[in-house]
Order: structure tokens, then C-alpha cells, then sequence
């Protein structure tokens, strides 16, 4: 049970509590009082807390090995072909400042463009495709604001892999974007597009309505996170189990993809507040009743409203995904009469007071069925977890904790 950014910084406004702490969640607390309970380090050091990386360590995947940048992984997971020679990008639509004159005094204001509705993304990417597609670079629409662009040989590719520095929109929130928009001889092609986005979208009809309702508008692109086609080995090669990877998320499905698991569709699953946690509660239920062994449940809630500084939504969050998901599950495989264990944790922090990720390690609890201990706890949240004694320092060795053949 993977709750993406769930693990955050004492927020004064809650007494100095975390949203972990301060969230009514028997289910975890219940798994934190029986079972194994510590701290894990996803991150290696020196690389940037994305959740693509987090995410494959958590699924076992050292990513220092495998991690290509999540643009490659959308890309797989929306059924993107991608040659040798190409790159896929992250392309946002985000919301930009309008009142000044220069594209670059404008300031970045929301990275999800007010989480705008996929329907309405869709007509503003292909706008986009439209105006900036080539023969060798390409636009697709994908969910709310999360979309791809694939560019063969882009400029900067023979400079390796990385190409250019790109920043992350939700790093920026409140920022000038000049000093983040790519420039220079590689960069340039980059930032020229940026500019030209807000002239081409900012009176889009889709904007327009949206201006109208009170919304923002999805008024700029802004590209991240370049990478090539990525190559996992399988996971069931690997642990010898088969698998079902639940989540709203592209990257989170891709990686399922490449790892050869199953990525069944949830209706309603939107990565935000209000997802379909029945919906995908019932998916990992289905999932088991079907003959898999290992489901990995992905919940993107916390880490949205991370971004958002949304504290009262991400207490929400994880307080449905105690009652909505991991309860069920829980119940549904204590009637098998089998054994089985539960893995509980974030992949990375999302602090509400920064609005973006940290790479400090998270608070993990094993659960096993067929012994339950004293683990000395009596909940689960950051601050409990480290107080044990228990810490990995490698988060990729920690599913070789879990699954026990």
C-alpha cells in the first residue's frame, strides 16, 4: 500500500503534528502495533527525489540501475511506441502569471493548471500538436495536466542522455520562471516553445471557459524529466510471484509495464483527492481472487495535496485510504483463511511547507499474518518509526524484507 508523498514535516497549524499523526487511521496503526515498523531510505544519495525513482525502489528496483527518467515510463504506459533515437518528455500544462509583458517575468502559479479535466487538456494538447508537431516530434494527450511530448534526436541528445537541466513546474510555485526556463545553445529551442505556448493557449477557447467558471487557465507547456526508452528486468522473473499494479498515475503504471505486471484500468481512479478508492480496492480484491500473488496499490492523493500545501486534504486522503482501501484488503484476505503480509509506506515526503519532494527517508511497517509482534509502537507515523531501531539504507532491498518465498 503505497500512499505517494504521505509522509510530511510538523505543521505548526496542526500542534506540530504531521498529517500522518494528526489522521484518524486505525487500519495502519493496528499494522505499526503488530508488525515491523522503521525508517527507509528510497532515494540514493545524490539523486533527485522524483517518483519515478522512489517508486522503483520501493518495487525492488536498485535505481541507480534502471531509473531513465518517468517520462519514458508514461510514455510506455500509455502505449507510446519509442525508438533508439528517441526521448520522451514530461509536457505540463500549467498556469502561468498573465499581467506581465515578458514570458519570462511571469510567475509559475499552478503546475496542474487547477487540476484541469483530461477532456479539456486533450483539446489544448492537440492545439499544441498542431502548432509545435514535426516529423520528428510529437504531442500526446495524457491524464488532467500530465501529458507527453517524444522528440527523435532533441537538441542536447548527443550530449547524453540528460540533454539539459529541466526544472520540475511544482518546484517553482510563486517563482519568477526566467530563471527557469531552458536557454542557451541546447536550451533555447526549449524555451522558445514555452513562450510560444502561452501566446498560442492563453486564448484558447477551453481557457476562455475556463476564466469564465472561475477556473485557471492551462495557459503555458512546460517540459521535464527527458529520457530514453527504459528496460526492467521481470518482476516475476525476479520474485517468482505475479503481479497487479494499481494506480491513476502513467509513471506508476509504466513502471508495471516494463516489470511485465498487470496495470488494469479503474474507472474514476484520477490521482487526486477524489479518487475511486472503492474502485481500486476492488481492483486489488479482483487481482487475488484472479491467482496473483503480489498487488502493489498506488494512491497519489497525499503527495497532489503535498504540492497543493492542501493539509486538511492530505489528512482527508490518507484517512480514505486507511477506511476505503487498506481496511477491505485487509479484511478480504483475512477470510481466505491464507497467509499473507502487507507492506505499508510512502515512496518519498511531500512536505505541505515546501510543495515539492524531499528525499529524507520514509516510515515503512511489515505486516505479517502468521506472526504478529510487539513491535513497541502503537501507531504509525514518521516520528514513531524513528524511534526503532530499524532503518534500510538501500530502499530497493527493502521488498527482499517483504516477500518471503
Amino acid at each position: 500500500m503505497l500512499g505517494d508523498g504521505m509522509a510530511d514535516h510538523p505543521i505548526p497549524g496542526l500542534n506540530n503534528r504531521t498529517p500522518l499523526e494528526a489522521a484518524n487511521k486505525p487500519t495502519m496503526d493496528f499494522l505499526a502495533a503488530n508488525g515491523e515498523c522503521g525508517m527507509c531510505a528510497t532515494v540514493p544519495e545524490g539523486m533527485v527525489p522524483e517518483s519515478d525513482t522512489a517508486n522503483l525502489a520501493v518495487m525492488g528496483y536498485d535505481p541507480r540501475v534502471y531509473s531513465k527518467g518517468r517520462s519514458p515510463l508514461e510514455a510506455m504506459s500509455m502505449g507510446l511506441e519509442m525508438g533508439p533515437e528517441d526521448f520522451a518528455f514530461r509536457c505540463n500544462v500549467v498556469t502561468v502569471s498573465e499581467q506581465e509583458e515578458n514570458y519570462e517575468d511571469k510567475k509559475m502559479i499552478d503546475h496542474s493548471a487547477g487540476e484541469i479535466t483530461t477532456a479539456e487538456a486533450a483539446e489544448l494538447i492537440r492545439a499544441v500538436e498542431d502548432r509545435f508537431g514535426t516529423d520528428v516530434r510529437h504531442f500526446y494527450p495524457g491524464v488532467s495536466y500530465r501529458h507527453c511530448m517524444i522528440w527523435k534526436n532533441p537538441p542536447g541528445y548527443e550530449k547524453s542522455e540528460r540533454i539539459y537541466d529541466f526544472s520540475r513546474p511544482h518546484d517553482i510555485i510563486g517563482r519568477r520562471i526566467g530563471e527557469y526556463i531552458p536557454s542557451g545553445d541546447i536550451g533555447g529551442e526549449y524555451g522558445r516553445m514555452y513562450a510560444e505556448s502561452f501566446k498560442l493557449l492563453s486564448n484558447h477557447p477551453v481557457n476562455l471557459r475556463r476564466r469564465s467558471e472561475g477556473k485557471l487557465p492551462a495557459n503555458s507547456i512546460w517540459l521535464w524529466s527527458p529520457g530514453k526508452k527504459p528496460f526492467l528486468t521481470s518482476f516475476t522473473e525476479r520474485f517468482g510471484f505475479n503481479g497487479t499494479v494499481i494506480s491513476a498515475v502513467d509513471l506508476i503504471k509504466g513502471i508495471g509495464i516494463c516489470a511485465g505486471l498487470k496495470t488494469p484500468f479503474v474507472e474514476g481512479a484520477t490521482g487526486t483527492v477524489d479518487t475511486n478508492y472503492d474502485g481500486k480496492m476492488r481492483a486489488a480484491v479482483e487481482a487475488f481472487k484472479n491467482g496473483d500473488d503480489f498487488v502493489y496499490i498506488h494512491v497519489e492523493g497525499p503527495d497532489e495535496c503535498g504540492h497543493r500545501a492542501e493539509t486538511e486534504n492530505k489528512i482527508k486522503s490518507i484517512e480514505k485510504i486507511d477506511d476505503l482501501i487498506l481496511r477491505p484488503v485487509k479484511e478480504y484476505l483475512e477470510s481466505t483463511g491464507e497467509d499473507f503480509r502487507i507492506l505499508l509506506m510512502p515512496d518519498h515526503p511531500t512536505p505541505i511547507e515546501l510543495r515539492t519532494h524531499a528525499r529524507e527517508p520514509v516510515p515503512f511497517v511489515i505486516y505479517d499474518s502468521r506472526r504478529r509482534i510487539a513491535s513497541g509502537v502503537d501507531r504509525y507515523d514518521e516520528n514513531i518509526a524513528k524511534k526503532t531501531d530499524l532503518f534500510v539504507p538501500e530502499g530497493y532491498r527493502l521488498i527482499e524484507r517483504f516477500i518471503v518465498r
